[in-house]
């Protein structure tokens, strides 16, 4: 892991975007292991809950002026692997995704991190692999829903003329709560979240979204194209994740405050 290439970078656009920082009611729910609560990888970190046994947040950067194309760099000879360094009962593994419809979801996306030099992008592609960074999605969900609706956000931030050295910085995780359903002995989660960080025109601004999957209790299935993605505020996201993010409460960035959730239609035609 790692191998000598960067992980997550705090100073990736110039300025500071920290890791978020846990709310109190979760702060002893964070895996610690040898004194370590922060798991590092090529170009992504993450920190896991002890109770669910998945990613509480994934932090990762892109630098979309170095990306290779997501087929260019083969995932076939990847597997699906527990992190070594983390005992496996504090991890989700394979048996909660055998033989049924549930996809093992990349948090930070495998197309992200496949930037850098050749090597630098293909540990990168087998870092992706770890169940650290996987979650338990819908395989509508995870095919149609996070690599096509979220990556049209990121794609869409990536083509605006005035994005600083093509770049962003990226917060990601599933939505955490009791009343997710119950599967195999793991909680599935019913939504996932994002915060897109960029410079843009010189504006150092933050975007947060929450993405919704359905559920049926007894089989698992979903509800094909019910999704909904909401961009919401950041004090809206910081409640619902019970994480803080205090580099986006600094007065330089643009970030919304106090907006109420909206539900976007088109994020090919999100206004940034």
């Amino acid at each position: 892991m790692c191998e000598g290439f960067g992980v997550y970078d705090a100073q990736f656009l110039g300025l500071t975007v920290e890791v978020p920082d846990p709310a109190p009611e979760i702060a002893d729910d964070v895996v610690v292991v040898d004194g370590t609560s922060q798991w590092d990888y090529v170009h992504f970190s993450l920190a896991l809950s002890a109770s669910r046994r998945l990613a509480r947040w994934v932090a990762w950067n892109i630098d979309g002026l170095r990306l290779f194309p997501g087929d260019s760099i083969p995932r076939d000879s990847e597997r699906f692997r527990l992190d070594p360094r983390i005992p496996a009962e504090l991890q989700t593994g394979e048996a909660v995704y055998a033989d049924n419809d549930l996809d093992r979801g990349h948090l930070a996306r495998r197309s992200d991190l496949l930037w850098g030099i050749l090597d630098e992008a293909e540990a990168a592609n087998h870092d992706s692999f770890y169940f650290t960074n996987i979650a338990p999605q819908m395989a509508s969900f995870n095919q149609s829903g996070l690599d096509g609706v979220w990556g049209l956000l990121e794609d869409a931030v990536l083509q605006e003329a005035g994005l600083e050295l093509r770049r962003l910085t990226l917060f990601g995780g599933p939505v955490l709560t009791t009343a997710d359903l119950v599967y195999r002995g793991v909680l599935i989660p019913g939504a996932y979240w994002k915060v897109i960080v960029y410079v843009l025109a010189g504006t150092p601004s933050a975007r947060c979204f929450v993405l919704a999957q359905d559920l049926d209790p007894l089989t698992l299935a979903p509800t094909l194209d019910d999704f909904a993605t909401f961009e919401v505020s950041l004090a809206q996201l910081e409640e619902v994740t019970a994480l803080g993010f205090a580099s986006l409460h600094e007065g330089s960035m643009a970030v919304q405050s106090v907006a109420p959730a909206r539900r976007v239609a088109d994020v090919a035609d999100v206004d940034w």
